[in-house]
């Protein structure tokens, strides 16, 4: 059984900052990416971010590029959020994803591509 727990998530002004973290634990496996999205109420999850280990790439979303940065460590399977400049907009549970099977290496961008998730952390952000 794999767990993945994020933290970090609460509330900020608009303008300020977070720092989300996730770390898998439970039986070990090798990574190919981990990600995160996020869900508002009312819509859909989407895609925020990711990192593939084996080519070092780090892709984002339109709506946060310049904001926000992923990064990690493959053999802890941990990856982090730094978010800046946050809107309201952002405001949302965010969720941690880590792909076993290599699928993120077409399907990066969306839940297709992870195996595992976590249970969120919300990210409140106020005007």
């Amino acid at each position: 059984q794999v767990q993945l727990v994020e933290s970090g998530g609460g509330l900020v002004h608009t303008g300020g900052s977070l720092r989300l973290s996730c770390a898998a634990s439970g039986r070990t496996f090798n990574s190919y990416a981990m990600g995160w999205f996020r869900q508002a109420p009312g819509k859909e999850r989407e895609f925020v971010a990711a990192i593939r280990w084996s080519v070092g790439n780090a892709y984002y979303a339109d709506s946060v590029k310049g904001r926000f940065t992923i990064s990690g460590d493959k053999a802890k399977n941990t990856v982090y959020l730094q978010m800046n400049s946050l809107k309201p907009e952002d405001t949302a549970v965010y969720y941690c994803a880590a792909d076993r099977m290599g699928n993120s290496a077409l399907y990066y961008y969306t839940a297709r591509g992870y195996d595992y998730w976590g249970q969120g952390t919300q990210v409140t952000v106020s005007s």
